[in-house]
């Protein structure tokens, strides 16, 4: 069909001559409402999105001479992370000397690990990135646990008790 011809067929019945395949021989066009297309391929973009699930990735800082008080506090702010389901960077910064003791740095990350090391896991061990050591904990997969019989009973006695 002519161009001419499709577009006069386009304004006749009020709607978009639109290109729907240009790659083709010939080039294939529709007749549709154009800001309804727009509408529904948005809407379909915005459902898509709702079934994601974004994980952020959240930096803590540390010194390799940091107090006990300090470190807890920040273990409990990335458990806090850690159970909104972010990734974790921990990374301790050097500066000037300190960048010849690494293992301060090591046994602080080392530290914190062995903290949580039931709730995260290790993405990507510790490594220097210039004047900092940095490692990535996500968190860990949690299990199901299914009960068996044997609990089972146990928790029907217990309920039993209590009445």
């Amino acid at each position: 069909m002519e161009v001419a011809r499709a577009l006069q067929l386009a304004r006749d019945a009020d709607v978009d001559l639109v290109e729907v395949a240009p790659n083709s021989d010939p080039p294939v066009c529709r007749l549709l409402d154009y800001g309804k297309l727009l509408y529904l391929t948005s809407k379909k973009e915005r459902e898509s999105k709702k079934g994601q699930k974004s994980t952020e990735q959240k930096e803590v800082r540390f010194r390799p001479n940091i107090g006990t008080h300090d470190l807890d506090a920040k273990t409990r702010k990335i458990r806090e992370f850690i159970s909104e389901g972010s990734k974790v960077k921990l990374t301790v910064r050097f500066r000037g000397r300190e960048a010849a003791h690494q293992q301060l740095g090591l046994s602080v990350l080392k530290r914190v690990a062995d903290e949580l090391k039931d709730e995260v896991r290790l993405e990507r061990p510790p490594t220097m990135e210039g004047r900092a050591l940095s490692m990535v904990l996500i968190p860990a997969l949690v299990k199901t646990e299914v009960p068996n019989d044997k609990n089972q009973d146990q928790v029907e006695e217990l309920a039993d008790a209590k009445t």
